[in-house]
């Protein structure tokens, strides 16, 4: 049975939100999980009551006291509380307790406390949020979509090996194309970190680096090498793309109802917004840690934190982290030899 840690106490709306979401997974996902909800037990005890048709033995509840707040220091929150839901948590999965952490706490600390508690694999130089863009095909994955705002070249380069890894173990796409983002495509395109991470990624044996690519290429596709799998790019550009392209679905949906109202009524119509929305996508999972951590935005619904729990489940299944470990592992013997 796969146990997923899920931070009660993390989300804008807690624990109601992360509460109703966890009935959701039980209810609609296929069997084989069990969740941990981490927080207040009173709090999660008064809200598992509103779902009297819960299977309880797929349920556990984590006592932990403290809540991390969103505007709290990341490093100095997760060593000064180490009785907050997001410190248990992941302290569940380092003891060997639990599988995976799903969280819609503050991103920082998420990240911190990752790092710290379960570690990095040998050979990444830093964690990546992996965030999966709806695109006319199947997803494009964006890394890194927030983790790290400053990349050096290197760590661009293993954000497009992890990407890979994800996408081959995941989402099942072998010979994933990895487009590095940038202000054009020629080689002598962006600021000295870019140039360099494209000649490191151009060099990389076995990747299937296609070269720079454009915003435009993200969704729309490359005019000679269509969809992109893998997306690389700096956290500061990646969260800025990100949270831009969340946008253009909530526009559209206001230039409907203000220019032709009755078209959203109907179910096509419906579908395609329901492919736009981030909520199906849930959350990023945060690759490169010694273990699974999802990251889910702070408002997220629960629908959001059903499909969290899903890639959280599919990453444990396909026992991906291990397989970045190896991965990772071959790359570091294979510089020193």
């Amino acid at each position: 049975m796969i146990r997923i840690a899920l931070d009660a106490m993390g989300g804008d709306h807690h624990p109601q939100a992360e509460v109703d979401g966890a009935a959701l997974a039980l209810k609609e996902l296929p069997p084989g999980f069990l969740i941990q909800l981490v927080g207040r037990r009173a709090a999660i005890e008064a809200e598992l009551a509103r779902h009297p048709d819960l299977d309880r033995a797929r349920i556990e509840v984590h006592e932990a006291p403290d809540v991390i707040g969103m505007d709290e220091k990341p490093l100095a929150a997760v060593r000064k509380k180490p009785n907050s839901s997001l410190h248990v948590g992941l302290g569940l999965q380092k003891a060997g307790a639990s599988d995976a952490f799903v969280s819609a706490g503050n991103t920082g600390a998420v990240l911190v406390g990752s790092t710290m508690i379960l570690g990095l694999h040998e050979g990444v130089d830093r964690a990546a949020v992996g965030a999966l863009f709806p695109t006319a095909a199947e997803p494009t994955l964006v890394l890194d979509a927030g983790a790290t705002v400053d990349c050096s070249p290197r760590e661009l380069l293993g954000f497009a090996w992890l990407g890979t890894i994800y996408l081959t173990d995941v989402l099942g796409r072998p010979s994933a194309k990895v487009g590095l983002l940038n202000v054009g495509e020629e080689d002598e395109k962006g600021n000295a970190a870019a140039k360099e991470a494209h000649q490191l990624l151009k060099q990389a044996t076995g990747l299937n680096y296609i070269g720079n690519i454009e915003g435009r290429d993200i969704v729309a596709g490359h005019p000679v090498h269509g969809q992109m799998d893998v997306v690389v790019c700096d956290g500061f550009v990646g969260n800025i793309v990100l949270k831009f392209y969340e946008s253009v679905g909530r526009l559209i949906v206001r230039l409907c109802k203000g220019k032709a109202p009755g078209i959203l009524e109907r179910p096509d119509v419906q579908g395609v917004f329901r492919h736009l929305d981030y909520s199906e996508y849930g959350g990023g999972p945060l690759l490169g840690v010694k273990g699974v951590s999802v990251i889910c935005h702070g408002s997220s619904s629960p629908n959001a934190f059903k499909n969290a729990i899903r890639i959280a489940v599919q990453a444990v299944a396909h026992d991906l982290s291990a397989h970045i470990g190896a991965q990772f592992a071959r790359r570091e013997a294979g510089a020193k030899t």
